[in-house]
């Protein structure tokens, strides 16, 4: 196990694609701060690149690095929540540009 998910973080690391498992649905994924990545996944999805793609963060540290503000109710949210919840932010930061859509 370990072996394939080293593969998979070399993978991203050089802008690579890789699919994963969600609860309902296989998921595509690459580095969100690779633009060059994120063409490739526009291009294999046949979706226009002016539509925002979704971004994974593991905890709010990580989220921390790619939003500008968080919201406090965004942290009772993540405090109530018993599984995975979708947040959506306004002013992402330090992601490729191609991956934000054109309203921010």
């Amino acid at each position: 196990m370990h072996s394939e998910i080293n593969k998979a973080i070399q993978i991203l690391k050089n802008g690579g694609l890789i699919l994963y498992p969600t609860d309902t649905v296989w998921g595509i994924g690459c580095d969100a701060t690779n633009p060059e990545a994120i063409k490739k996944v526009y291009k294999l999805k046949q979706r226009e690149d002016n539509k925002a793609l979704i971004c994974l963060v593991a905890d709010d540290r990580m989220l921390k690095k790619y939003v500008k503000k968080i919201p406090e109710a965004a942290y009772s949210l993540f405090d109530v929540s018993e599984n995975p919840i979708t947040l959506i932010y306004d002013d992402a930061q330090n992601l490729a540009p191609n991956l934000i859509a054109n309203d921010g």
